[in-house]
């Protein structure tokens, strides 16, 4: 959940207007914006698009999913930009990506020797693709921490002191892993998140799909982030929101409690959806749309895979806009 970033303002900044998760913020303080979604989290309204595969000189296939963004100002000495973008194409041959700006607004610029990680990487693995970025703050470790996916059927971890070099480290999760008739566990997010009573640290939240060909929200707890328990029945199932297909999870919390925040699959709305799951995950109560896609461009009628940050006290989300494969990574605001 929340990752351990900056200091008093931002701890006072979240107790007032509960923007958590990847959150990181700038400093000074301002009056939030009116809660209006469930939970009592920000309204976001989109902003403007901040990366179209077109634009991007690395872009292989033409589609760019699964943004994660950080704030890198406090934790390195010379960044590139005062916020690290990650995304990825997710077709083969993906390819980790980056991308540097000094506003959660834009602009942000691509790195130039992109991708930072590939679908090759000796001796370790060689697949079709890797994608869908998730990087941690570990302030443990003070170490960037990526978690990603390739082949679809393995999560993997790799670390870095500066965001950009990564060193690679283990398998944290495979469909072996999970109960007989798994076919994909990918699109993982983990979180400094404490639950005592299972000595974890870390949450880690990801979908999961079968032979039923239906996919759903499956989680699981690590007490270092590298080695990890997973339950075997799902955190939130498609049928429990209507939907053919569920994914992107991300975890916010507010008063004491914890939610999930993920997407439907277009044709079941294509909107971003929130559970509340309670502080030690017993809780299953789904509170409804968390972000209604718009039906003009760059949505058009799907949102997904969000991030959230706050930048002088206000809230942002960066997503994934439009239809899969098909879309950009936009930013809205709270």
């Amino acid at each position: 959940m929340q990752e351990p970033q900056c200091g008093l303002d931002r701890r006072m900044f979240l107790r007032t207007t509960a923007v958590t998760g990847a959150a990181f913020a700038l400093g000074g303080l301002s009056t939030p914006s009116a809660s209006a979604a469930p939970g009592g989290f920000p309204d976001y309204t989109y902003v403007r698009t901040l990366l179209s595969p077109s634009q991007l000189k690395y872009n292989p296939t033409g589609e760019i999913i699964f943004p994660t963004v950080r704030g890198v100002y406090d934790k390195l000495a010379s960044p590139l930009g005062r916020y690290y973008l990650y995304y990825a194409p997710h077709d083969a041959p993906g390819g980790i990506c980056l991308a540097y700006g000094d506003s959660l607004e834009g602009p942000f610029t691509e790195y130039p020797a992109n991708p930072i990680v590939s679908n090759k990487w000796d001796p370790h693995y060689s697949v079709s693709h890797v994608s869908s970025p998730h990087v941690l703050w570990n302030a443990d470790a003070k170490e960037f921490w990526l978690y990603f996916h390739g082949e679809n059927t393995t999560t993997r971890l790799a670390r870095s002191k500066d965001g950009v070099q990564f060193t690679y480290d283990k398998v944290v999760l495979s469909t072996s892993m999970m109960p007989a008739g798994t076919t994909e566990t990918s699109y993982a997010r983990v979180f400094r998140h404490d639950l005592p009573a299972r000595g974890a640290h870390y949450v880690m939240l990801f979908m999961l799909n079968n032979t039923t060909n239906h996919r759903d929200i499956c989680w699981g707890w690590s007490a270092d982030g590298r080695s990890w328990t997973f339950d075997q029945t799902p955190l939130v199932r498609h049928s429990d929101v209507g939907a053919v297909n569920v994914g992107g999870p991300h975890l916010l919390t507010r008063n004491s409690s914890a939610y999930v925040v993920y997407n439907k699959d277009k044709e079941s709305g294509g909107d971003l959806m929130i559970t509340e799951v309670g502080a030690d995950f017993s809780l299953r109560k789904h509170l409804g749309v968390f972000y209604d896609s718009r039906s003009t461009a760059p949505e058009n009628g799907r949102a997904a895979a969000p991030s959230f940050g706050t930048e002088h006290g206000v809230p942002y989300m960066v997503y994934e806009a439009g239809e899969r494969l098909a879309g950009a990574i936009a930013v809205a605001r709270g």
